[in-house]
């Protein structure tokens, strides 16, 4: 009866062990390693050739009726292996992009999973939910912790209303002031490897702000849904009113991918294509309208231009001269940025120094088509802009 008894138990701690042992997903090339651990949240830790990289990092979806990744309940878990590629309508690195991952899916009680995919180059996950019915998200869990005191390139701002003009700084991240935070993309170095942070496949869900915790963590912040606006100026909105809530979207979607690309390699920073990668495919079924190609640019230098008998500005003899330019130098494009028009509010009525239905034609004559800027505030409250365009001829709109 002991004997029996004592099997009994062996059985049982073994069940224990196996079923709390980390589940490991591996890069094709081997090189990188991610180990889940489901306890009381979904943690997970990351090897490069072998060296702990990151540890005890873990992520959170945080619902109005549920905390999707807290003491979860796995049902199902699926490995597999994925080698595609696509190619690009607008190729910016390769004309080819090839897809080549291991994924690991994890199904929870509560209908929502977590995927994970390791690349040879980095690691990436997101939430996916399957809910009958529309939800709310108060807040999101993005714990990063690496395993030593790391530097990084940030990107610090004081609050979530921002151009993004920013410029970078280097500091230990034990450093980076806590009361400020970076957007994305952010740098991290540990003087062996570095692991760039970013997001990708971003929509109906509020971008992703970083904060420095200490000398190896950070954790997201994300602006709470806008409920009402008012006016502030030609290019913004000003936010009257908050909601207590991040996000009130589908209850049947995927959320944005959390990634970082990890290598030892500066060359694959820049290489990378892990965006292109992680987003959802193009969904356009007629591309042939997009014919990328290079532009003359006179916002550079405040369409100043010299050795000319002419007075350089925003005036007609300029912009025809950059078409005669572009036109020389097999430039399919020229952008009238920012002083064309007579205001940034009105994107129908152009400054009185220019004929656009003039260079239009003009541009027509030497194969050369006009790109328009506008304010994003301009096209939201005259859409009515692009059938305007469409009937002058050679010309777009851009903001």
């Amino acid at each position: 009866m002991k004997k029996k008894l004592s099997f009994v138990i062996l059985l049982l701690l073994f069940a224990v062990k196996l079923f709390s042992a980390p589940i490991e997903l591996v890069s094709p090339d081997k090189r990188i390693k991610v180990s889940v651990n489901i306890k009381d949240k979904i943690g997970y830790a990351v090897t490069f050739n072998g060296d702990p990289f990151l540890a005890n990092s873990y992520l959170q979806l945080n619902l109005d009726q549920a905390k999707l990744g807290a003491n979860a309940k796995l049902l199902k878990k699926t490995l597999s292996s994925v080698n595609t590629s696509s190619n690009p309508i607008v190729p910016l690195k390769n004309s080819t992009v090839v897809n080549q991952y291991n994924l690991l899916r994890l199904d929870f009680k509560g209908d929502f999973s977590v995927e994970f995919r390791a690349y040879n180059d980095g690691i990436a996950y997101r939430f996916i939910t399957n809910k009958k019915d529309s939800i709310i998200v108060n807040s999101e869990d993005v714990h990063i912790n690496f395993n030593d005191a790391v530097k990084a390139d940030y990107l610090e701002t004081g609050g979530f209303k921002t151009s993004y003009e920013i410029l970078y700084r280097q500091n230990e991240l034990g450093k980076v002031n806590k009361d400020k935070m970076s957007v994305l993309p952010i740098l991290f170095n540990n003087g062996k490897y570095k692991a760039l942070l970013s997001e990708a496949d971003l929509y109906d869900y509020p971008c992703l702000f970083v904060k420095a915790v200490d000398d190896k963590t950070v954790d997201a912040i994300f602006p709470k849904a806008p409920l009402a606006f008012g006016e502030d100026g030609d290019r913004s909105k000003k936010i009257l009113k908050e909601a207590d809530y991040i996000a009130k979207t589908a209850g049947k979607r995927s959320f944005p991918w959390r990634f970082l690309v990890i290598t030892d390699k500066d060359t694959q920073l820049a290489a990378n294509q892990m965006v292109y990668k992680l987003s959802t495919p193009n969904q356009l079924q007629d591309t042939k309208w997009i014919k990328p190609g290079q532009v003359t640019w006179e916002w550079w230098h405040n369409a100043y231009v010299y050795g000319v008998d002419f007075k350089s500005g925003y005036n007609q003899d300029t912009y025809k001269y950059y078409i005669d330019f572009a036109s020389k130098f097999g430039i399919p494009y020229i952008i009238m940025d920012e002083g064309w028009a007579k205001t940034t509010l009105n994107p129908f009525e152009p400054n009185p120094t220019i004929n656009l239905q003039e260079l239009i034609a003009y541009g027509k004559q030497k194969n050369v088509k006009i790109v328009l800027w506008f304010t994003w505030l301009a096209v939201e409250n005259n859409f009515n802009i692009f059938e305007t365009l469409e009937k002058m001829g050679h010309c777009w709109g851009q903001n």
